[in-house]
């Protein structure tokens, strides 16, 4: 009797399989909503096989979560041989295109995640240093030196990029460019504060 030849994976396999429909799941869901029992019928396998590979939901919710974190920092990495400017667009580039592409999983994951899943909340802080890491490299690229300020810059300046991509009019004029000229030019900005001998003020009080 002939059948269909099913293909065995190895571990590293399954769970890499597993991960991935996590990820393509998140795509039109919250991570709340992502059910173990739709990820193994997806796999075509049992739900307590999955758990042989994670040991719990929790486990499981954060090998997708530290995935997708990682492709976003992936992403953001510019190319070291650049020279300052070109490798401060290109990490602004990746971080638009970044959210562009992948809107929703970005929103599941860090508007989402970061409040109602604890267990994910180390994996998001971490993504984000990496982030505020590189914007410093990038201050020094430039020749700016450190500042006591320059970690809370570094955050307030990824909080306004992340809603500018987020909420940037999909019909808007220039697109895609004149997002990343837009979020630049927030950046700009900021690193001239930093670069004043004294906090910027709005005038006498």
């Amino acid at each position: 009797m002939s059948g269909k030849r099913v293909t065995r994976l190895t571990p590293d396999q399954r769970r890499e399989q597993l991960v991935g429909i996590g990820l393509e799941m998140l795509a039109d869901r919250s991570l709340d909503e992502l059910s173990t029992d739709e990820v193994a019928r997806r796999a075509g396998i049992s739900r307590g096989l999955l758990f042989h590979y994670f040991e719990s939901k929790r486990d499981f919710y954060r090998a997708v979560v530290r995935t997708a974190c990682a492709h976003f920092t992936d992403a953001t990495e510019p190319d070291p041989a650049l020279g300052p400017v070109p490798w401060m667009r290109a990490f602004i580039a990746g971080f638009v295109d970044y959210v562009l592409e992948h809107r929703q999983i970005y929103l599941a994951l860090v508007r989402g995640a970061a409040g109602s899943h604890p267990a994910v909340t180390d994996i998001l802080g971490e993504t984000r240093d990496v982030l505020a890491r590189r914007l410093c490299e990038g201050r020094r690229r430039l020749g700016m030196p450190d500042t006591p300020r320059s970690a809370v810059a570094s955050r307030a300046w990824m909080a306004f990029a992340e809603e500018a991509v987020i909420s940037w009019p999909s019909g808007e004029a220039g697109g895609r460019d004149e997002l990343c000229a837009f979020v630049e030019s927030g950046l700009v900005g900021l690193l001239d504060v930093l670069d004043r001998d004294r906090p910027a003020v709005l005038g006498p009080r």
